[in-house]
């Protein structure tokens, strides 16, 4: 996992509906910054899309900015490349990037998707970790629970609790060779 302290890693990437580049700095006026790793087909993004899309409302304002990146293979993951990602950015109340060489995943050490990663007013990472306790397979709510705790201590000018547990998803799908050296 993300060492918490280190600083956000800078991106520039575009946005699968506008094709603008998008980059960290775009994002410097927000008191918080959630970068989250998502992809179109993952049944455990599936299963937590509205707690995302709820989460990214119900935060909708000046103090938190939220980004979301796709970073998989997009030809041997065709769901995943941009034109079909536009779809999922669609229903998204926050922009969908894409990685398309893997780079940006690899300098935030994503490992899976969904992965969440939140920094504070100085992008310094104050929580990595998972939504909640929700699984596909265990029939929990997605609540975000876990997430927003942490944002909301973020945005009272708290301590985020570093009990912190990964998120559980399925595995970014680097190319072929292209696997970081943190697996």
């Amino acid at each position: 996992m993300a060492r918490l302290g280190q600083n956000a890693p800078p991106f520039t990437l575009p946005d699968v509906l506008t094709r603008k580049k998008v980059s960290l700095a775009d994002f410097s006026n927000p008191q918080a910054l959630l970068v989250i790793f998502l992809c179109r087909h993952c049944p455990y993004v599936l299963h937590v899309k509205a707690a995302l899309i709820q989460l990214g409302t119900d935060y909708a304002n000046d103090l938190l900015g939220v980004v979301s990146i796709s970073s998989n293979d997009a030809e041997r993951y065709p769901d995943d490349a941009p034109d079909s990602l536009a779809e999922l950015a669609r229903e998204l109340p926050f922009p969908l990037l894409y990685d398309e060489t893997q780079e940006v995943a690899k300098k935030y050490h994503a490992a899976c998707t969904p992965d969440f990663f939140l920094f504070d007013r100085t992008r310094k990472l104050v929580y990595r970790g998972q939504l909640d306790e929700s699984r596909p397979s265990n029939r929990k709510p997605a609540t975000g629970a876990d997430l927003r705790a942490a944002i909301d201590a973020v945005l009272a000018n708290r301590s985020v609790s570093e009990n912190q547990r990964p998120s559980i998803g399925c595995n970014i799908k680097w190319k072929p060779g292209n696997e970081p050296a943190y697996f």
